[in-house]
């Protein structure tokens, strides 16, 4: 899944689910991995569980990423790999939507995210790869997403974005955006294993969910600077033809 001997990559939300199986990914390259997420005992397990550096930090708190940024320049100097993978799902109808809602999964997944690349650019080498994991989502109308969608969509214009501002200094930015996927997000919106396959299978050609390995291998793929020197502003879809 290529070679990052000694790179440094830090992964956002990495304690689980797609973001645990990247941080494994990478350490298998022979990756410095620092994974970052809100919850202290989850993501010290994750650590003890994978070999990486464990750093508490919440995505939507900018002091906290701003702590984070200092200790990776501390104890690394430079970053090879971003992968901003922290993230919330939360769907709920227009009429019903407060402020509080609309707040948490934009202050996560957009506002977060932008920040979190904001602040790592003084840090991360020439020739660096930013992924971020965005949603199929972003590219579908459905009921009770509005906001959820509509952070995604504003997390892939960043993408776009941030890979023409960052070209010069050759560092490549592109996002994922993968369909329902089997992992501890999915099961919190209560959607179990009878439940995906009555509801979720029927929609997806390929008649199964991802898992999070299958998006941690185009992550992998996407932060490669041999097989992926010529990419970035991109967005791959992994939905088993979900959003076709």
């Amino acid at each position: 899944m290529g070679n990052f001997e000694n790179k440094v990559v830090v992964v956002t939300g990495g304690n689980s689910g797609i973001g645990l199986a990247t941080a494994k990914g990478f350490i298998a390259g022979g990756a410095k991995v620092i994974i970052t997420g809100r919850r202290k005992d989850a993501i010290e397990q994750a650590a003890r569980e994978t070999g990486a550096v464990a750093v508490q930090a919440d995505q939507s708190n900018l002091q906290e990423i701003d702590q984070l940024v200092a200790q990776v320049k501390r104890d690394y100097g430079k970053a090879d790999v971003l992968v901003i993978n922290a993230g919330i799902a939360a769907f709920f109808p227009i009429i019903a939507a407060t402020e509080q809602h609309f707040d948490e999964v934009l202050n996560i997944n957009f506002k977060g995210a932008f920040f979190t690349l904001q602040k790592f650019i003084p840090i991360l080498n020439e020739g660096a790869s930013v992924v971020m994991i965005s949603s199929n989502s972003a590219g579908m109308h459905r009921p009770n997403s509005a906001v959820y969608s509509a952070s995604k969509v504003a997390l892939n214009m960043l993408m776009k974005t941030a890979a023409i501002e960052l070209s010069e200094q050759k560092i490549r930015v592109n996002a994922v955006s993968p369909g329902p996927t089997a992992t501890e997000i999915v099961r919190k919106l209560g959607f179990d294993e009878e439940t995906a396959k009555n509801m979720i299978l029927p929609e997806i050609p390929l008649r199964r969910l991802g898992t999070a390995e299958d998006v941690a291998r185009m992550v992998l793929h996407l932060s490669d600077n041999t097989s992926a020197s010529f990419i970035t502003g991109a967005d791959f879809v992994i939905d088993g033809g979900m959003s076709v």
